[in-house]
This record gives C-alpha cells, structure tokens and sequence, in this order.
C-alpha cells in the first residue's frame, strides 16, 4: 500500500515535470524535442534505406515497359 502512494506521486511529479519541458517554449527544451524526434525517424529510416540503391524514374519505366512486352507477348500466343 505504501508503494502505491509513492508511485502515484511519482508519476505526477513526472507528468508535471514533463509538462513544463513540453509547453516552456525554453530554446534548449524544443532544441531537445527536436533532437529527440530526429532521431526516432532518423534511425528506422536509416535501417529502411541502407544497401538499397534508388531506382531512376527511367529504370522504372523500362522495367515497366519490359514486363508490358512479356505480357502481351504471352497474351497473343493464348488467342
């Protein structure tokens, strides 16, 4: 019982601590969420795109175009 009091305490002085962080508007806090937010994209999105190369728009379309071919290709051999 005695640990459910310190922790309920605990959580507001944590909530409200986190609230003035959030809302102060200080340079160093948003300085800091903004750090904090680049991070949490910047590293799923350096997993994502590491080792792959990037297609150029006209990769694409020849990629395209040739399975375009191979399938009506197939299409007149079936009528």
């Amino acid at each position: 019982m005695g640990g459910e009091a310190n922790s309920h305490g605990g959580n507001r002085g944590f909530r409200s601590r986190m609230e003035y962080y959030i809302y102060s508007g200080d340079k160093k806090h948003v300085l800091a969420g903004i750090a904090i937010i680049s991070v949490a994209f910047g590293i799923p999105w350096y997993l994502m795109t590491r080792g792959t190369k990037q297609d150029s728009h006209q990769d694409y379309m020849a990629r395209a175009e040739k399975a375009r071919k191979a399938r009506l290709s197939t299409g007149k051999s079936e009528i």
